[in-house]
């Protein structure tokens, strides 16, 4: 009976040994998989990104982790080696900026400062709102393209303007370890699946540039249509694949994080020990 009650009380106590918190930050890279990137998930185009990070561990296999990230994503037809993108000739960029909550599962039991525990393997998933803006390139600056209605969002017929936040679910793997007393380390990759396809205002079919040009102007007609020569034998776009409706986009962070490690771990019952 005695082990029964000591066993028990071990496994209550373990589920708050090493509850502590870490503040830290990010630095690495963004890249995205998308209408102009269709190639998933062979990296192109990479961006500076970094962050802030808050880590309340539960105890040393599970921790809770809240970013606020930022990063850009862009790509480019012209870097494709596919000729029909060539021929479309779109490009884009758009800057991300990242509110996440993660759940982080260690593969091993980990703690900063612990030599004991220096490192682990995890793997985490968690649910973000993201704000981008996608924009692109025109006479030597960045104009927004949402407002602009690309494929002929706003005109009677057609979609409305997708809006610019939205929600994603980010999924990845890391690496955590010690490096000095009270400060750990981390290289991670995660992948967020969005659920809009308009990270880069790509998506269906050219609308009529005419129409778009009488109804959103003549630099939505411009931007919305760049090819380098028409697909359709009246000389015009009107109808023919613009991106690919069927396939949502992804953005990705990777990088290497520093955090600090604040308090010490608590045990609620000693007593069980004694």
């Amino acid at each position: 009976m005695k082990q029964i009650v000591f066993a028990c009380a071990f496994l209550l106590c373990g589920a708050v040994f090493g509850q502590y918190h870490e503040i830290g930050g990010m630095v690495g890279t963004a890249y995205y998989v998308g209408d102009l990137n269709p190639r998933s998930p062979i990296p192109q185009n990479f961006n500076l990104a970094g962050g802030l990070i808050y880590r309340y561990n539960f105890t040393d296999r599970l921790a809770f982790k809240g970013n606020v990230l930022y990063g850009r994503i862009s790509a480019d037809d012209a870097d494709s080696d596919d000729a029909w993108q060539q021929n479309r000739n779109l490009s884009f960029r758009a800057d991300i900026f990242e509110f996440s909550g993660q759940l982080e599962i260690n593969f091993l039991t980990y703690e900063i400062g612990d030599e004991r525990r220096p490192s682990t393997p995890y793997l985490f998933f968690g649910l973000s709102v993201f704000r981008f803006n996608p924009q692109a390139e025109f006479n030597d600056r960045w104009v927004d393209l949402q407002p602009l209605g690309t494929e002929g969002q706003s005109i009677e017929g057609f979609e409305d303007r997708y809006t610019l936040t939205q929600i994603s679910l980010p999924v990845g793997i890391g690496y955590k370890f010690n490096i000095w007393k009270s400060l750990g380390g981390a290289v991670e990759w995660g992948i967020r699946r969005t659920f809009t396809d308009y990270l880069d205002d790509v998506s269906g079919n050219y609308a009529d540039n005419n129409l778009i040009a009488e109804e959103n102007g003549p630099l939505a007609a411009i931007l919305a249509d760049r090819s380098l020569s028409p697909l359709g034998d009246d000389g015009t776009n009107n109808g023919y694949q613009r991106g690919e409706s069927n396939r949502k986009d992804w953005y990705i962070f990777t990088g290497f994080m520093l955090t600090y490690k604040i308090g010490q771990p608590r045990i609620k019952c000693p007593g069980a020990f004694n």
